[in-house]
């Protein structure tokens, strides 16, 4: 390594987070070196604050700061639904939209045979606690649309029928302002099976 320790041992630091390779990791260290010492301190406090300070939500399994979880927590809240998504940051996309008032599920993770991630290592069992609730009525799969989000979902479908619950799937297809032309043919099956009717 051509820098001092310290700066090399941030570079390494950076270059193991997702999609950060060499040269973005050398850019962010030096980055830092230019940050005021207060703004490197804060920056410190929340990583060190990360991973002190959050625990999973004993209901929804989902990120959080207190147990039970906020939406957990809201009484306003539709128990009849859950919307079962892979990642917290999905919980949080499906959040922004403001259409969806029940409750959530978060599986940290998909089904995959090939990354050796079968459904004991996400947290199926979790939701299936939740299922035996008299009050749910509506599972929602929100997995992601490739092969390890339809595996999961086809997955939960089955395990879910004999609890008599209601089990929907997002509907897949074009994005808004999206050109037909340049859509792939799954996309577009996609986009034909989830059709309703125009009122």
């Amino acid at each position: 390594m051509f820098y001092p320790e310290p700066i090399a041992k941030l570079i390494e630091a950076f270059s193991r987070l997702p999609g950060i390779g060499p040269k973005t990791a050398a850019r962010l260290a030096f980055h830092v070196l230019r940050m005021k010492e207060e703004d490197v301190i804060d920056f410190a406090k929340a990583l060190v604050n990360v991973k002190r300070n959050l625990t999973y939500c004993s209901v929804c399994c989902n990120i959080t700061d207190v147990d039970p979880c906020r939406i957990c927590s809201d009484k306003t809240r539709d128990v009849s639904a859950i919307c079962v998504v892979q990642e917290p940051k999905d919980l949080v996309a499906m959040e922004r939209t403001k259409e969806f008032n029940g409750m959530y599920h978060v599986l940290h993770g998909a089904i995959s045979p090939m990354d050796g991630v079968g459904p004991d290592d996400i947290r199926i069992a979790e939701l299936v606690r939740r299922l035996s609730d008299e009050r749910v009525q509506e599972m929602i799969l929100a997995t992601n649309a490739n092969i390890e989000g339809e595996a999961t979902a086809m997955y939960l479908s089955r395990l879910v029928k004999p609890f008599g619950i209601k089990v929907t799937r997002i509907a897949h297809g074009l994005p808004v302002g999206g050109d037909l032309e340049y859509a792939d043919e799954v996309t577009l099956s996609k986009a034909l099976e989830g059709r309703r009717e125009l009122n």
